[in-house]
């Protein structure tokens, strides 16, 4: 099954984002035959920023992101929250990408199953 999931919420001072990436990289484990890409909105791109530094024991979300990509998942982010936010192409962790909305429409027709956190 193909699943796009879409992300807008901040890296951390919510999980949303981190649960969507656990929720990702299961849907990848679950099923060999799976295949899933996420794509970050708003905030959400920050995510994707190289050289998070977060206190011991909690999560990383650039390190997670990596994670997935490494099991074949694809990670997209919008390229005018990227701008908004000040974001360069070469800030971005292993495996993620600038995109855009043409891409997100072409991930959303490629898709079985939407989920929009």
């Amino acid at each position: 099954m193909r699943f796009l999931i879409v992300l807008h919420d901040p890296p951390y001072g919510t999980e949303r984002t981190y649960n969507g990436i656990r929720w990702a990289r299961q849907l990848l484990e679950a099923d060999g035959n799976n295949e899933v890409r996420v794509f970050m909105f708003a905030d959400a791109v920050a995510a994707t920023v190289d050289n998070q530094r977060t206190p011991n024991g909690f999560y990383n979300l650039g390190r997670m992101i990596e994670g997935f990509t490494d099991k074949g998942g694809v990670v997209g982010n919008c390229g005018a929250c990227m701008e908004a936010r000040g974001i360069g192409d070469d800030r971005l962790v292993t495996g993620s990408r600038r995109s855009g909305m043409a891409e997100l429409a072409e991930w959303t027709t490629w898709a079985d199953k939407v989920i929009n956190v």
